[in-house]
């Protein structure tokens, strides 16, 4: 059997770089585990609001989280109000007196973003739209941005509401996976249908 491995942990040092930045040796699997629950709270709640990605920095006696979206006007809220709720909800999941800065940046080009572009086509399969359509509608607009060189999709379960769960990719361009220098963004999302299930796969090389 083939060995598989995430395109993006395979290239942490080289192409990529942490999503968590700190250093603990006693309280290394405490913030371990705060920060998988921060990770899991604002994915939840910030779900369909076109994030990037979610980086989290400790310093001592203080936390920062830095939200990259494409739509930051959204969590920001008016006045600050979101930015500030995030805050008295990731205290609530820390649990002590601890500093927590929330920093948004913009992330300007959603359809360079494998994580913005699979969460799009979830919410597109979820509102029964047929998948190959989807699929050929996210691939012109990825394809669009000159910065972009390959994309491939692939999805899995009970397409268009078939009995028989099956696959189908579409891919375009070039995508050299087993290249380390090579800058390949790749995420994951599920498409929770009234037929089940459709697991999304999104590769983009940049």
């Amino acid at each position: 059997m083939s060995q598989k491995i995430s395109p993006t942990a395979m290239r942490v040092g080289v192409t990529s770089d942490w999503k968590s930045r700190w250093f603990a040796s006693r309280s290394y699997l405490k913030f371990l585990k705060e920060d998988i629950r921060i990770r899991q709270f604002l994915e939840k709640k910030l779900k369909g609001m076109a994030v990037d990605s979610i980086q989290i920095e400790r310093f001592p006696a203080k936390i920062g989280v830095i939200i990259f979206t494409a739509r930051p006007g959204l969590l920001i809220g008016r006045g600050g109000t979101g930015a500030d709720d995030l805050r008295k909800e990731i205290s609530k999941i820390i649990k002590e007196k601890v500093d927590i800065k929330i920093e948004i940046q913009e992330f300007r080009h959603p359809e360079s973003s494998a994580k913005i572009v699979a969460e799009q086509i979830a919410e597109q399969l979820e509102k029964r739209i047929s998948f190959r359509r989807v699929m050929k509608q996210a691939m012109s607009k990825v394809r669009a941005n000159r910065d972009i060189k390959g994309i491939k999709i692939e999805l899995a379960g009970r397409l268009d509401g078939a009995e028989i769960a099956r696959e189908e990719r579409l891919e375009e361009g070039g995508l050299p996976l087993q290249y380390l220098k090579a800058n390949i963004d790749f995420a994951k999302d599920t498409a929770f249908t009234t037929y089940g299930t459709v697991g999304i796969k999104v590769w983009i090389y940049k």
